[in-house]
């Protein structure tokens, strides 16, 4: 192996292109120009994009993916006593946004595509149970038609996290189209990024809608008054502008990374375990989520190369210590793999050259 060392960062957050930079400020400035700079016109826009690439009817622009998720929970009623399953492998948001409004998260375990078992989920249910979060986890889009079916038999609603999906598509459907509600993110480390927080919330329930947007503002009607006791979750006009500007990139975006991708699984493959996709799924590659073995060791040796990785996520939710009071459940897959996963860069910034470096150094750690 060569002993030059490259510098590979695992995600690129500047602004380097002077003409997207150029559009950026520019999209700034108008908002500037004309002050609105709470619900301004760019939010409605904004919506109105989103909701069309999702499919859904309507799209409400909120401060973040984990307001966005939070909200989508509330508008269901949920009360103490009612229970919600998801998936025990996410960012702790997911867990958090459940118990933030008084219901149980119950976690169960996942597939080898760290997307939630389908059998876990049904296994799981009780009376008390109102609701499923489904987390698109990666970028890849869980198993919908059997999730929908176990859902609708037991009566329960889906509420999609597709903090890091959006984008992707399964036989067509985009994520968030499924469930009765969805939660997006566009934070800076998403495909479609802000300049700081911002989420969506998606459904085509008129009456969600209506909640959504008392709750999304203090639970204020006609300016002034208070019907339901909400906080501040507003979408603030300059993110929504910048948002409108990197909308138009996204398919290019996504294309990019899914290049990168279809190139490190060309090569890495009889290495490690890389992400699969079905003929009719399509992939976002919010992370390039390999599993390895040796991990951590291969994780020290990429580092000692330049390379930047991330382990995403360490701890299962469920095992976090804010929520050491639930009961322990199953999740004996999620404890497996998650020895084994590590993200690789692969945002689109990334340059053929830094593309084979961290493929040949993934090679030549297992000798290859």
């Amino acid at each position: 192996m060569s002993t030059e060392i490259r510098n590979v960062p695992f995600l690129r957050l500047a602004v380097n292109d002077v003409s997207h930079k150029r559009e950026l400020l520019g999209a700034v400035e108008r908002v500037l120009d004309h002050g609105r700079i709470v619900r301004g016109p760019e939010v409605d826009q904004f919506e109105a994009q989103v909701a069309t690439l999702s499919k859904r009817r309507f799209a409400v622009g909120v401060s973040s993916g984990t307001n966005a998720l939070y909200l989508a929970l509330k508008v269901l009623g949920l009360a103490r006593g009612d229970e919600v399953i998801t998936t025990s492998l996410s960012w702790i948001a997911t867990m958090n946004a459940i118990a933030a409004t008084g219901a149980m998260p119950v976690c169960i375990d996942i597939r080898d595509d760290l997307n939630m078992d389908p059998e876990a989920f049904e296994a799981a249910l009780t009376p008390r149970t109102r609701a499923v979060v489904v987390v698109h986890y990666t970028g890849l889009m869980c198993d919908m038609d059997a999730i929908l079916k176990i859902a609708a038999k037991a009566g329960i609603a889906i509420v999609e996290d597709a903090a890091q999906a959006f984008g992707a598509t399964l036989r067509g459907r985009p994520a968030g189209n499924f469930g009765a509600l969805a939660a997006v993110s566009m934070n800076p480390m998403k495909v479609l990024r802000a300049y700081g927080d911002a989420g969506v919330v998606l459904t085509d329930d008129p009456a969600h809608v209506s909640h959504l947007n008392r709750i999304v503002y203090a639970g204020v009607v006609d300016k002034e008054r208070c019907v339901e006791i909400a906080l501040n979750s507003r979408m603030d006009t300059i993110q929504a502008a910048m948002l409108l500007v990197n909308i138009d990139r996204l398919d290019a975006l996504i294309e990019r990374r899914r290049s990168i991708a279809a190139r490190y699984t060309s090569r890495l493959s009889d290495v490690v375990v890389c992400p699969k996709e079905s003929q009719d799924s399509r992939h976002v590659y919010y992370t390039y989520t390999i599993l390895a073995d040796d991990r951590d060791r291969l994780k020290v040796a990429l580092e000692g190369q330049g390379i930047e990785t991330k382990i995403q996520h360490p701890i299962l939710m469920p095992e976090q210590p804010a929520y050491a009071h639930l009961p322990s459940g199953q999740w004996g897959n999620a404890r497996r793999l998650r020895g084994r996963i590590l993200c690789l860069p692969a945002h689109e910034d990334l340059d053929a050259d830094s593309q084979d470096y961290v493929i040949k150094c993934v090679r030549g750690f297992y000798g290859r």
